[in-house]
């Protein structure tokens, strides 16, 4: 069997943990993408730690490739992005703690209010004017006022604007369907648009303006320009994932892992819990300290890889929580040796595309699903 050069062998200090790291310049490079796609305004949404991302990493830079809003869950999640220096607007909408009507006042963070109670929740702790986005229902069913409440919300929104309490300046809503809305289903969109222009003018009968229609994300954005209205929110096209797979975007992370041990195994031995695993030669296995308690999904597919020195190699074995094994064949490769579970660059390296595929899920899962215990990095 094949070994490393001595030369190649770990080195004292050399040694690093499983990493991830974030590429700005894909999301420099993704942001370009959708602008060459859009003339609306772009909202970077950086919920969920910007997919795993890091928020403030990938909201910077977003925001210096042309991003003109930030979209977060929480008002604390915005706050921490306005610690953070970025002054743009900032709007919020899902709210799992409720919202912090004093701190959105005072640190200019939009909120969006979904339902006639939310607003009325809003109205009685507001003592400053907070900006607001009606939230209506376009076809989901997950969250916006349903249809038949919209003129009772309307009517509390104007009750509110006129005791200053708030000001509305949007109206929201989600596309069901976006990612079949291109040669799939072209009208796939069309009862969502019909909804949000119906919610748009309603608002400007209230008297309340011409607020900041927004319907489309990513999906949307890339495939129905009926869609677009006055802003686009594109999350997960900032880190390189098109759900509807009609744009090639650019990854804008990369995992990788050391190995930390390295054994030569006979033939017929048995890799991990129950043995579902058995070397069919005699081979090498290299253990690399991620594990389901770190994102790398449990119910992975034979075909799962990861990429060592430019060659792909078979994860093998049940995945346990902190660890995964690897069999390398002829080739052995010391403790430390660095390898790349995905990356953008394809080929020999796996990306998150792959790994969705090979867990039977989503790319979304694969770059949120990356655990704490993994060092964050920036290139």
């Amino acid at each position: 069997m094949n070994r490393v050069p001595v030369a190649l062998e770990r080195r004292a200090g050399a040694f690093r943990p499983p990493t991830l790291q974030t590429l700005p310049v894909a999301v420099g490079t993704n942001v370009a993408k959708i602008r060459a796609r859009t003339a609306s305004t772009i909202m970077a949404v950086v919920k969920a730690d910007g997919y795993g991302h890091g928020a403030v990493t990938v909201a910077k830079t977003a925001v210096a490739a042309g991003a003109e809003w930030l979209g977060t869950t929480s008002v604390a999640e915005a706050c921490a992005l306005r610690a953070a220096g970025l002054a743009v607007p900032i709007l919020t909408w899902l709210h799992p703690s409720g919202i912090d009507a004093e701190a959105a006042a005072a640190t200019r963070i939009d909120v969006a209010v979904g339902s006639v109670d939310e607003l009325g929740a809003l109205l009685a702790q507001a003592a400053s004017t907070v900006r607001v986005h009606l939230h209506v229902d376009t076809g989901m069913s997950r969250g916006g006022c349903p249809r038949g409440q919209w003129d009772e919300l309307i009517g509390l929104a104007q009750r509110g604007q006129q005791a200053r309490r708030v000001r509305v300046v949007g109206v929201m809503g989600h596309l069901p369907r976006a990612d079949r809305a291109d040669r799939a289903d072209p009208a796939a969109n069309a009862p969502a648009v019909a909804r949000m222009r119906q919610a748009r003018q309603a608002v400007r009968a209230a008297g309340l303006g011409s607020p900041l229609a927004h319907l489309a994300a990513t999906s949307g954005t890339v495939t129905d320009p009926a869609t677009h209205f006055g802003m686009v929110r594109v999350g997960a096209g900032l880190v390189g994932i098109d759900p509807s797979g009609t744009v090639e975007m650019h990854g804008a992370s990369r995992l990788t892992a050391p190995i930390a041990h390295t054994t030569a195994a006979p033939a017929s031995t048995p890799v991990g819990y129950a043995g579902t695993y058995v070397t069919d030669r005699a081979t090498h296995l290299s253990v690399l300290p991620v594990g389901y308690a770190d994102g790398i999904q449990r119910e992975l597919s034979p075909h799962a890889s990861v990429e060592i020195c430019g060659r792909r190699f078979p994860v093998v074995g049940r995945v346990s929580m902190d660890q995964i094994v690897i069999d390398t064949g002829a080739e052995f490769f010391p403790v430390g040796t660095s390898a790349t579970m995905f990356s953008p660059a394809g080929g020999a390296t796996p990306t998150i595309g792959d790994w969705a595929r090979w867990a039977g899920t989503i790319p979304h899962t694969i770059v949120t699903g990356i655990g704490p215990r993994v060092k964050r990095s920036t290139a």
